[in-house]
């Protein structure tokens, strides 16, 4: 029979480019990754060279395919969704890639937010109005650099770059073009009212094509660069968010993928599109009969990361371990202390660049034990918040599945099957989005029959279930939780007034979203 076919997932991420070879089993053969800094030269910028990531990108596969000395059957790609370049007409960067995590767009976006408009766009395009999407960052263009904006010939994301360099093709796949703003998703066309909001038109813009498009090779210089033959097939592959769910097993209606790294998300996989009436999830491709609804927060293990530096810095900077031991020493509700954990601003369910923490209910007989644990309770009720908002757009939710650095911790899983009011079942080990990028290869290529394959290829390691008690009390304390933010808003936008240096979304190793 010979061996099983091999499909190399490329993930190019905000910090690096990992590249992992599978066989049509599912097993890891080969992985190699090429980090790359993100440049934030003002506040609020958060940018990377896009010549430096190709080349991350190639030598990431050369790695691979030198390892495992066998033939591969294709390339399939997924990334870091929201970037966004400018080319000239002979395909050279004008701009860096300006990422997911670039604020500079906040008063462009809030804007967009205040018209009635701004929620019709959407809803039809599935992506929040927000500073992380490419509709207000090329708003910002027009406006603070209109010479540069008048220059660019195609507006192209981190991945289009590097597939047009690899196969001379200017696509975009419906995944990534999802979360741009620019693409009504109910009818797979650019929008005729963002574009024109935008400045652009549609010929700046590359050709929508599906997930599992195949190009058919690669040019000489990258065949040579890869160590591939030229004939390589590469499928464009999707989003990074969309492809965690399917690295996770989470592929049928109802199952829900969370993550929590430095950020975290919280998405669902739904056959149709579409998104809340208050707005409060976005909405993106995986393919023509797939899709994910969920939301993205930029407050994870960056808050655990800030309590240990400003409430306990004598424990050290990797001290991660002692400050969950304390936090576990105070009672399931930190004794009616709530904290708001937007210390790098917020997205979803909100989508507003104006929300900073905040602790409520602080007392005397409150300590570091109480403000750590709430910092943890804080998260989880963020991402209740979310799972909320899924709901709200008519989604069944049957299972969660979640990953992600938090769940290393007994005690911090244990805090989000009770916010959640749900078992959350922890998968073993997969590289997520690589492999969800291998799995929409392989499907591509007919390796395999259909992606759905993935939930009897992802081993669940442990179900955590909700302590009733503990659920009863976070159920309790999230309406409170949720008219917090409400109640202070006139306060952050006050604050924002006096204090206009906005602060930097989160750094870059958070989870797809």
């Amino acid at each position: 029979m010979g061996d099983p076919a091999v499909m190399v997932g490329v993930d190019i991420g905000t910090t690096s480019t990992k590249a992992v070879a599978y066989d049509t089993g599912g097993r890891q053969l080969a992985t190699h990754s090429v980090g790359y800094p993100l440049e934030e030269p003002h506040p609020g910028y958060a940018e990377q060279d896009p010549a430096r990531i190709f080349d991350a990108v190639v030598g990431s596969i050369r790695a691979v395919v030198e390892e495992l000395r066998r033939p591969i059957a294709g390339l399939s790609f997924s990334t870091a969704m929201h970037s966004l370049i400018g080319l000239d007409a002979a395909g050279t960067p004008l701009t860096p890639s300006v990422t997911w995590a670039d604020s500079r767009a906040s008063a462009q976006a809030e804007r967009l937010r205040a018209v009635p408009s701004g929620l019709a766009i959407h809803r039809r395009t599935g992506t929040p109005v927000h500073p992380m999407a490419p509709l207000p960052k090329l708003v910002w263009f027009a406006e603070q650099q209109p010479k540069l904006h008048e220059r660019v010939a195609h507006w192209v994301s981190i991945k289009d770059y590097v597939l047009l360099r690899l196969a001379e093709a200017l696509v975009t796949d419906h995944s990534v073009a999802s979360a741009t703003g620019l693409m009504d998703i109910h009818r797979l066309v650019w929008d005729a009212e963002a574009l024109r909001i935008a400045g652009i038109t549609e010929e700046q813009l590359p050709q929508l094509v599906p997930t599992t498009h195949v190009l058919p090779g690669l040019t000489a210089a990258a065949a040579r660069a890869t160590g591939l033959p030229a004939d390589t097939p590469i499928v464009v592959g999707a989003g990074d968010g969309p492809l965690a769910n399917l690295g996770l097993g989470a592929v049928h209606p109802g199952e829900v993928a969370c993550s929590i790294g430095t950020s975290g998300a919280m998405r669902v996989m739904v056959e149709r599109p579409g998104v809340d009436p208050l707005g409060g999830v976005f909405c993106y491709a995986l393919t023509e009969h797939r899709w994910v609804v969920g939301g993205a927060i930029n407050n994870g293990g960056i808050v655990l990361q800030w309590a240990n530096e400003a409430l306990a810095p004598e424990l050290g900077e990797h001290a991660e371990e002692e400050l969950l031991d304390l936090a576990a020493q105070a009672p399931v509700g930190s004794g009616g202390l709530i904290m708001l954990p937007y210390l790098l601003s917020e997205r979803a369910p909100h989508w507003s660049a104006l929300p900073r923490g905040a602790y409520v209910g602080l007392t005397h007989g409150h300590g570091r034990a109480h403000l750590v644990r709430a910092a943890l309770e804080g998260v989880c009720q963020q991402l209740a918040l979310v799972l909320a908002s899924v709901r709200a757009a008519g989604n069944e939710v049957r299972e969660i599945r979640a990953s992600g650095g938090f769940a290393r911790s007994p005690l911090w899983r244990q805090i989000l099957a009770d916010a959640l009011g749900m078992p959350v079942r922890f998968p073993a080990g997969h590289e997520g989005s690589s492999f969800g990028a291998a799995l929409l290869g392989m499907q591509a290529l007919g390796l395999i029959e259909s992606i759905e394959v993935a939930a009897d290829l992802v081993r669940i390691e442990e179900t955590v279930r909700p302590n009733p008690a503990s659920a009863a009390t976070y159920a309790a304390l999230l309406p409170l939780f949720s008219e917090l933010y409400d109640a202070l808003v006139p306060t952050f936008a006050s604050l924002r007034r006096l204090a206009p240096s906005l602060p930097p979304e989160p750094p870059p190793t958070a989870p797809p979203q």
